[in-house]
């Protein structure tokens, strides 16, 4: 081994070096000029060939010119990672100084934003928001509401039926079944919202899905006349001085039931098709709470009354907004949401 075939091994080494344009290319040179067949490698292997007194000589030289190679392999790999950062950065430069393009704000649905409404009101009031579950068990559902097997009212709000004979709640008096089963002392006032559903046919005024809020008030000594006072109170702070009436209705879960109406805002009481030439729209179903769901979680109906009302806060949506169709607000139809937000007071 003779400094001449080092040096011959450096050359080379940088003409090949030069060559190399990518990582890929330098990890090639590597493998050849400091790999298990290199040149570097192989003189290695000779150094017991050599006589004693110049094996420590070469062997030096070879560890120098190893340490050469390596060092001047990183240097380039540096460089070239430089270049390919500067010529990605000077690609994907953008002046930070130029106005930025805005992401359109987000906001909440016209559903939630009734919602929000009604229960201002009802806080105004003392109730307390309760929240419930959407599969729910046939009791809290039907049974603890005076809806017993095979009564008419289970056609009424048939629902959809899931593993383990639970249900998706028809409505949310499934809230206060289980308020109540609690026996909490009165006076009590809960409000709760949120989805329900309905085993019946999809058109542009029904769905199968749509959301309701109601709430009960549970007390000694309520009556009729609280029942009435509370219900126009809700009335015109949702709805202003619009004309009411109420009417005789009937639910399983109170009694004597009414209905809430207020005069048509779309004809002014002569009739169109907002209102199917009633006049009126129905807004808010309610009633005393019946003898015997008092009854069945431990209560005296002879001592402690109730008031329950409620109304589906989808409708009211549609009305609030002008739209005809229930639909509408659940198809995501972006044009509809965006002008419901430019025009909602």
């Amino acid at each position: 081994m003779s400094t001449v075939n080092l040096d011959a091994i450096l050359a080379g080494f940088r003409r090949a070096l030069q060559e190399a344009a990518t990582p890929q290319a330098l990890d090639e040179v590597k493998r050849i000029h400091l790999g298990k067949k290199s040149a570097v490698k192989q003189a290695s292997k000779g150094l017991g060939r050599l006589p004693a007194d110049e094996r420590p000589v070469v062997a030096q030289a070879l560890n120098a010119l190893r340490a050469q190679l390596e060092s001047e392999l990183d240097e380039q790999r540096v460089r070239l990672e430089s270049e390919a950062l500067a010529v990605k950065l000077d690609a994907e430069w953008a002046d930070m100084s130029l106005p930025g393009l805005a992401t359109p704000r987000g906001a909440r649905h016209p559903v939630s934003l009734v919602e929000q409404r009604c229960l201002a009101v009802m806080r105004q009031l003392g109730f307390e928001l309760v929240d419930g579950p959407e599969v729910e068990g046939a009791f809290y559902n039907f049974d603890a509401l005076n809806i017993p097997e095979h009564h008419p009212a289970r056609d009424m709000q048939d629902t959809f039926w899931v593993d383990g004979g639970l249900l998706l709640r028809s409505h949310t008096t499934t809230v206060q079944a289980r308020v109540l089963e609690q026996r909490p002392a009165p006076p009590l006032k809960v409000a709760s919202a949120g989805r329900v559903y309905r085993n019946e046919a999809v058109d542009a005024t029904h769905l199968a899905m749509f959301h309701q809020l109601e709430g009960f008030w549970l007390d000694e000594g309520l009556g009729f006349a609280h029942l009435k006072g509370l219900l126009a109170f809700v009335a015109k702070a949702l709805f202003g001085d619009r004309p009411l009436r109420f009417k005789p209705k009937f639910y399983p879960y109170t009694e004597p039931s009414v209905g809430l109406d207020v005069l048509c805002s779309s004809c002014d009481g002569r009739g169109c098709g907002a209102c199917h030439g009633a006049g009126w729209v129905t807004i808010i179903g309610s009633g005393m709470i019946h003898r015997n769901v008092l009854t069945r979680f431990g209560y005296d109906p002879d001592k402690v009354g109730g008031i329950a009302f409620g109304w589906g806060t989808t409708r009211m949506a549609t009305q609030w907004i002008g739209v005809k169709k229930l639909k509408g607000l659940y198809e995501g139809d972006l044009a509809l949401l965006q002008a419901v937000h430019r025009g909602w007071r």
